[in-house]
């Protein structure tokens, strides 16, 4: 298989769920989502730029974030994300979903 145990990747749809459970607190800009999964996870996942703000683009596209320019603490300015009606029903599904599915794999590594 050769994947790298300390380097998990992310399912498909893994981290768009991660960001809009993220994003269920409130209006967050991008550095602030990444590090709120980073430090919940405990540092296992990590979410890289390169994957995070692809992934955002994706939800807002699809109705499932509304983004606003703001100033972040440092008064940069940032792009707000915040869940939409769509958005909260879709990660009530995605949740529901990945509680059934890991619920399942994790029936089938305890098997002897």
């Amino acid at each position: 298989m050769g994947t790298k145990h300390d380097e998990p990747a992310f399912l498909p749809g893994t981290l768009d769920m991660l960001v809009l459970k993220t994003l269920s607190r409130g209006a967050m800009h991008g550095y602030s989502i990444a590090q709120f999964i980073q430090q919940a996870s405990s540092d296992v996942l990590k979410v890289e730029e390169g994957a995070l703000y692809p992934a955002l683009h994706r939800l807002e596209v699809r109705g499932l974030l509304k983004a606003e320019w703001g100033s972040s603490d440092n008064n940069r300015r940032a792009k707000f994300y915040r869940l939409t009606a769509l958005g909260r029903r879709a990660l009530e599904q995605e949740s529901d979903y990945w509680t059934r599915v890991a619920g399942a794999i994790t029936r089938v590594m305890q098997t002897a």
